[in-house]
Formats: structure tokens, C-alpha cells, sequence
């Protein structure tokens, strides 16, 4: 969590339930507004998509035969 994130949750902490309710619906808006049907992704999700890319391309995975045999 970047450091911006924390301060303003600690700041929306510091108001009346009711206020944290109305910022809660103004956050809502504003990500639906920048991505309406939640496609889009942040830097760290892109990053962790192309690590598993990566791992998957270089056979980096567990099959579903290794997770049965590891259970036995």
C-alpha cells in the first residue's frame, strides 16, 4: 500500500461515520469512472501478471497430477 493510500485512510479514519460513508460512495465513483467494467489493472498487478507469464512459459507451474500426488 503506497504511502498516499495510508494517509488518506488515516485521514477518512479521523471523520464521523457518516462523512467516511460519503467518501466511500465518492471512491466508488471515481474508480468506476476511470474503469467501468473493472478491467483495467495497476502497475503491481501488471507486474505480477507478466512474472507468471514468465514462470509459465518457463515451466514454472505445479500440474494437477502434482498436487494429487503431493496429497497422498
Amino acid at each position: 500500500m503506497s504511502e498516499k493510500v495510508k494517509e488518506m485512510l488515516r485521514l477518512v479514519d479521523m471523520l464521523p461515520e457518516t462523512e467516511q460513508a460519503l467518501i466511500s460512495e465518492m471512491i466508488k465513483r471515481v474508480v468506476l469512472a476511470w474503469d467501468p467494467d473493472f478491467t483495467k489493472v495497476t502497475e503491481s498487478e501488471r507486474d505480477r501478471m507478466k512474472a507468471a507469464q514468465t514462470e509459465l512459459e518457463n515451466g514454472e507451474y505445479a500440474t494437477h497430477e502434482d498436487v494429487w500426488s503431493f496429497l497422498e
